[in-house]
């Protein structure tokens, strides 16, 4: 059985924690620069793995904080094996590539060639269609359907029901609000929200 780490003890943390359990890890505890029984704070977390007290590592912090996610993951990456947790109950295609450090909830679908890089969660019930990626770091809420041929950008948090046409492009800081409706593509970061969904700010 191998021992996780998460880097995070809040919300997102106790999610991963509790999937990670039943996905067959040991969860050893968290890394957090504000929990006092934690196993240590994020500066301490190389050492602790030198020292034997982890095996593998996930990302515990969420969407209010996306440039933290990812660059804590790419501080750690080249020196700490991730996890890749899948819930038993997703269904993802052979043909899939998942990176390291990502987390796919409850009732996932990801057809054909679909492509999910690094320190991605899926949250319950996304859909990915077939030939789709979604980028590193990025965030999709739960009921996020992609179509296909859908190319999404680093560090993107797509809102709870979050709908995307075929054929659409999302460019990296891109945030869409609940129920937006994609038809075009998303070349400004910012938020986008409606139907279709419409910049609204930075």
């Amino acid at each position: 059985m191998k021992r996780l780490a998460i880097i995070g003890a809040g919300d997102l943390g106790q999610q991963i924690a509790y999937h990670a359990t039943d996905s067959g890890y040991q969860v050893v505890g968290f890394f957090d620069d504000f929990l006092q029984d934690a196993l240590g704070k994020i500066s301490d977390v190389i050492h602790s793995y030198e020292n034997g007290a982890f095996d593998e590592l996930m990302i515990g912090i969420g969407y209010k904080h996306m440039d933290i996610r990812a660059t804590l993951f790419e501080k750690f990456h080249r020196s700490i094996p991730f996890a890749k947790i899948i819930h038993s109950s997703a269904y993802v295609d052979p043909s899939c590539q998942i990176g390291e450090g990502t987390l796919i909830y409850p009732g996932c679908v990801l057809d054909m060639n679909v492509v999910v890089g690094q320190n991605v969660s899926l949250n319950v019930s996304c859909t990915i269609a077939h030939d789709s990626e979604v980028g590193s770091h990025s965030m999709l809420s739960p009921g996020v359907v992609v179509s296909g041929f859908v190319k999404i950008d680093r560090q993107v948090n797509l809102g709870t029901g979050t709908k995307v046409i075929d054929n659409i492009e999302i460019s990296k800081g891109v945030r869409t609000g609940a129920g937006a409706v994609v038809t075009e593509n998303l070349s400004q970061p910012g938020l986008y929200v409606g139907v279709p969904a419409r910049f609204k700010k930075p």
